[in-house]
């Protein structure tokens, strides 16, 4: 089995090669977590938070998606106005240009003859065409102009009189603002053709956007050139960034002012809200009397009244039920005092009645017999009933005084020694080497411990009761042990409850009257302790009372853990005694009879009255640990009973058994 055991954890390891990273993976989470668990928390205790929140994000995202679509359909608007009065004044300045040169190059003289006027340089005339073309749009569009063959990489700059090169207005730099491409397409159009350009100037300014519009002219010679009109942007960049500007404003504006008016209106809502789980809580607490301040006739106003009827009715029935049970509870003790006269009595008289048996014949001598017996389970019944109304009328009192557990201990054990040996059990008391000193009443505590042990003799099948005690971290604890049947699924949780029974068709052999673990409980409540059950099928079970080490303190643990380390789970074992991983068929083992079992070992089994009974292993002797740490308070225990119950499972070997 160990050599199986080994290797299953190979290959888990094999299996899961990050196995070892994932600690320090949940540790660097937990660190990036921690800034933002109280933003997290905030975010999700605040309802007016997220609704101003969720607001503010889609009023932005409102005003940022209108934004775009304004500013692109003025941008589009801008451009198609700017587009088109450039493309009107550009065919307007190539007529005018195109009547110039058709007018100088043919004029008359006085007799009506034509003389050419190829005498004028083209490279002249061009220089005067752009300064008299540039000097009327200033600011508003420059002039380029290139002859056929015009070198471009030699800019002449304005007023250049090389007949060859591109001549320019505004300090416009020809060849990196005329594209390429658009040169080429004039080239071989004869209309007027428009291209987006990046118009630079060779002052050190940065380029600017333009629109480039050009045609192919002849000159006043009869050759061809090529003459653009480049329109800047810069007005229309102006009124596009006055434009954000002024959306950008009134969106922050539209934002803020929405996020303010969903504070408004949330808070309006969220206050009575807020109102009302205040009240709620304040009602959860006891204080009946609350009740919301209603204004209007709203949905909110008729919620706040429906709150306060709601609350009204609580208070009402809540005061018919706190009568009711005060009403009971003076019955039960006025039933149960009242009793005690004829009780006194009639124990008195069968007290005459069974000292005097002797003379009696059998069946009579029988009956007094059983009339002394229930008469004794009547005075405890009336005692624990009495125990009982005062925890429920809150009136029980708590003698707190230094005592030892371990004497404690010993007292019960002692008394309950008779039953032991009647019922074939050994009472073993461990963990009594050192002191265990409390703060606790010891009428109290000897009570929770008597109905305890008394209970895991009857209930423990003729084996042993270990009783554990221990202490550690401000608190003391002690553990009774048994190993009879045990407890089903559910029961655990039921076992403090008044009057009740595992089976009901069970005889209290001993006089129980079913109110022993529910004062248990109770008593262990006073001391501002715990009493927790846990049970398995055939395994047995085992209560744990823990109280504080110094009357009043908190408990954070307990010293001794609620499942024992020898129950079926911790062992590895089904409920059958078989191991719950086999690697190979193995036989059956033959565990040792526990002293009191009364029977010999048949098979793994012990023979009780003739028949054969599932025998639980013998309780292993605790080695000396001079050197062991003490014992830790199991961090695990929480308040309340506790209780916790394994499910008895069965597992199919692989050889069938």
């Amino acid at each position: 089995m160990c050599a199986s055991y080994e290797r299953e954890r190979l290959e888990s390891r094999l299996a899961d090669p990050l196995r070892g990273l994932r600690p320090v993976i949940r540790s660097f989470v937990r660190w990036v977590r921690r800034p933002v668990q109280p933003a997290t928390r905030l975010w999700r205790r605040n309802l007016q938070l997220r609704v101003v929140a969720f607001t503010l994000l889609m009023s932005l995202g409102v005003v940022l998606l209108l934004g775009f679509v304004v500013i692109g359909q003025v941008k589009n608007g801008l451009l198609d106005a700017k587009e088109k009065a450039a493309t009107n004044q550009a065919t307007g300045g190539f007529s005018i240009a195109q009547d110039m040169a058709d007018k100088g190059s043919q004029s008359q003289d006085a007799s009506g003859s034509t003389t050419p006027y190829g005498s004028v340089d083209s490279g002249i005339w061009l220089n005067h065409l752009v300064e008299q073309f540039a000097s009327g749009g200033k600011g508003v569009y420059w002039i380029v102009a290139r002859s056929p063959g015009a070198n471009d990489d030699q800019s002449l700059g304005e007023g250049s009189v090389n007949a060859r090169g591109p001549r320019s207005s505004g300090r416009v730099v020809p060849e990196q603002s005329i594209p390429q491409s658009l040169i080429e397409a004039v080239e071989t159009h004869t209309g007027a053709l428009k291209q987006y350009t990046m118009a630079k100037t060779d002052d050190g300014s940065p380029p600017r956007p333009a629109l480039a519009v050009g045609k192919r002219l002849t000159d006043i010679n009869g050759k061809t050139y090529q003459l653009y009109y480049l329109f800047p942007f810069d007005q229309e960049e102006k009124t596009l960034g006055l434009v954000k500007g002024t959306l950008a404003t009134a969106g922050i504006f539209v934002v803020v002012l929405l996020g303010a008016i969903a504070w408004l209106v949330t808070r309006q809502v969220v206050t009575p809200v807020r109102m009302a789980a205040g009240i709620a809580e304040r009602l959860a607490a006891g204080r009946l009397q609350e009740r919301m301040e209603v204004t209007g006739e709203d949905d909110i106003a008729r919620l706040g009244e429906s709150f306060n009827k709601m609350a009204q009715n609580l208070q009402v029935k809540i005061q018919q039920l706190e009568d009711l049970s005060r009403m009971q509870r003076r019955f039960v003790s006025d039933v149960s005092h009242e009793l005690r006269t004829p009780l006194t009595t009639v124990r008195m008289a069968a007290d005459v009645i069974h000292d005097a048996r002797t003379d009696f014949d059998p069946v009579t001598a029988r009956s007094a017999e059983l009339l002394q017996n229930q008469l004794d389970r009547f005075e405890s019944l009336l005692s624990d009933l009495l125990e009982i109304s005062r925890f429920d009328a809150g009136a029980a009192e708590l003698a707190a005084e230094p005592i030892d557990l371990r004497e404690v201990v010993r007292r019960v054990v002692d008394a309950a020694e008779p039953l032991a040996e009647r019922k074939g059990s050994r009472v073993v008391v461990r963990g009594d080497a050192q002191p265990v000193i409390a703060e606790a009443d010891p009428r109290r505590v000897e009570r929770v411990l008597r109905n305890l042990v008394v209970n895991a003799i009857e209930h423990g099948e003729g084996r042993d009761v270990v009783v554990r005690l221990a202490t550690a971290d401000g608190a003391v604890a002690v553990a009774v042990r048994d190993y009879g049947v045990g407890l089903k699924p559910g029961e655990a949780t039921r076992v403090f409850n008044r009057f009740w029974r595992a089976d009901p068709a069970r005889a209290r052999t001993t006089g129980g009257t079913g109110l022993g673990l529910s004062i248990a409980v109770e008593d262990a409540r006073l001391h501002g302790g715990w009493l927790q059950a846990w049970g398995e099928p055939g395994g047995g079970s085992q209560f744990r009372m823990t109280l504080p080490r110094t009357a009043g303190d908190s408990l954070r643990g307990s010293p001794i853990p609620l499942e024992p380390d020898d129950s079926w789970r911790n062992r590895g074992l089904t409920s059958s005694g078989l191991p719950a991983r086999a690697a190979a068929p193995l036989g059956p083992a033959v565990p040792r009879a526990s002293a009191g079992d009364g029977g010999a070992v048949d098979g793994g089994r012990a023979r009780q009255n003739g028949t054969l009974a599932p025998q639980m292993p013998a309780i292993p002797a605790l080695p000396p640990m001079p050197n062991a740490p003490p014992p830790t308070a199991d961090p695990a225990a929480l308040p309340g009973n506790g209780a916790r119950v394994v499910e008895r499972r069965e597992t199919v070997q692989e050889d069938g058994v």
